[in-house]
């Protein structure tokens, strides 16, 4: 049997259905994110980092660009004979087949998979979140209390604490309680769904609640732990971690990397952030081009002007065409006298000359005015906008649209337009 002190099971399974059409052909830990990167290049990065070169990575909705970028751990240094990156998908059993249907559930299929290590320690990660963060510094946190789990935990305004699992503490950060997503939160110290339990502890949870529907940290693990009277502690983080589950938050934390001093800082020599990057050639601004307070990727060509914005690696922005306060991802055309404002572009988006998008007041989104919200535009992968078309705010776009998909020229602010099926 292989001995491991730490191993990392990383939760990258999720959808993200309010991320709308970003997330309609892959799932949420592989969307891009500030040029260069995808979301899960942060956790893989921390875990190399601390010393963590063990990691399981759970995979279920549409996994296809998520293990394609991981291959098999290379830019991370997690090509190991022993440990190293493994992909972890639901898979068919003896006696049954199912689906993860919840955290703890997923951790519970892949038992197997953590015993071969028999490590000291399970580190349980989410694969959508930005930050960077030292797990070893938590590791010697739980060593120190002589825990049993230790939740990583951030304070938040007290208003957006009933979105989080909330934990109140005695003075010495043990856990007196915990609440997931309570009404009324009696504490501002919320969950970031980092856990480190004790291996014997994990496993003898996981197989007393494997018969629970739908089993979940927050929901089943951590109260049963409590109710068994475990020690359970809270490590306090105060460094810059974002939920980047909701467009508005995706957009703001992608605008945070280009303030003249950036909160969340992508060029710090001693904490690197590792991703897959293609052989491409470099980028160029043409003699005209105005580029102010923006991050470039590799291959780009910038004819036009591009204010305040993260473009990804291997976009064209052509002459005339003006682009603000907006995420343009990899591989997309923006044409030639086109504007675009505070929008969110996907992968491989073709976008017509003469085009006008996020004009006009905001109004409510009609089909998913939760998700499409915050005055933005959002465009999902491989779509095509005609020449010449206005496009509101507030609005989501998927599939190749004509000018036919446009009364007068315009989509109106609130209103969506999916052209695939599906892909809402």
């Amino acid at each position: 049997m292989i001995k491991k002190e730490m191993i990392a099971m990383l939760l990258a399974g999720g959808q993200g259905s309010r991320l709308g059409v970003l997330t309609a052909d892959v799932a949420k830990p592989a969307v891009s994110f500030g040029g260069k990167y995808r979301i899960i290049d942060f956790p893989l990065s921390n875990c190399i980092n601390s010393g963590v070169d063990t990691v399981g990575v759970l995979t279920q909705y549409q996994p296809l660009r998520l293990n394609t970028h991981i291959g098999i751990g290379i830019p991370w240094d997690l090509d190991r004979n022993v440990g190293g990156v493994s992909i972890l998908p639901p898979y068919e059993k003896s006696t049954s087949s199912e689906w993860y249907t919840g955290t703890a559930n997923a951790i519970y299929q892949n038992l197997r998979y953590m015993e071969q290590y028999n490590p000291d320690y399970v580190l349980i990660l989410g694969g959508d979140h930005i930050y960077k963060m030292d797990y070893e510094v938590m590791l010697d946190f739980h060593k120190a209390n002589n825990a049993d789990v230790t939740l990583a935990t951030i304070p938040v305004p007290l208003e957006e604490a009933s979105r989080f699992g909330v934990v109140i503490t005695d003075e010495h950060k043990k856990i007196q309680e915990f609440e997931e997503k309570p009404e009324h939160p009696r504490s501002n110290l919320a969950s970031m769904g980092i856990y480190i339990f004790s291996w014997p502890v994990l496993r003898e949870a996981l197989l007393k609640l494997k018969d629970q529907p739908a089993c979940d940290f927050g929901k089943h693990i951590i109260p049963y732990c409590h109710e068994q009277g475990k020690r359970i502690f809270a490590y306090e983080y105060n460094g810059y971690w974002k939920d980047v589950g909701t467009l508005g938050s995706y957009w703001e934390s992608n605008m945070e990397l280009i303030d003249l001093i950036p909160v969340f800082n992508l060029y710090e020599e001693f904490w690197k952030i590792y991703t897959k990057s293609d052989r491409i050639p470099p980028q160029y601004i043409a003699k005209d081009a105005v580029v102010d307070k923006a991050i470039i990727g590799e291959g780009c060509e910038i004819y036009g002007e591009v204010h305040n914005s993260v473009i990804g690696c291997g976009v064209t922005i052509e002459k005339g065409a003006v682009v603000r306060d907006s995420i343009i991802m990899s591989s997309t055309t923006i044409g030639a006298g086109t504007t675009v404002d505070k929008s969110i572009i996907a992968e491989g988006v073709t976008v017509g000359k003469n085009c006008e998008l996020g004009i006009g007041e905001e109004k409510e989104n009609k089909v998913k005015p939760s998700v499409y919200a915050f005055g933005l535009v959002t465009i999902g992968e491989d779509s095509v906008i005609p020449d010449g078309v206005k496009i509101g705010k507030n609005t989501a776009i998927s599939g190749i649209t004509e000018p036919a998909d446009y009364p007068n020229g315009l989509l109106d602010g609130g209103e969506t337009l999916i052209k695939v099926g599906d892909r809402e």
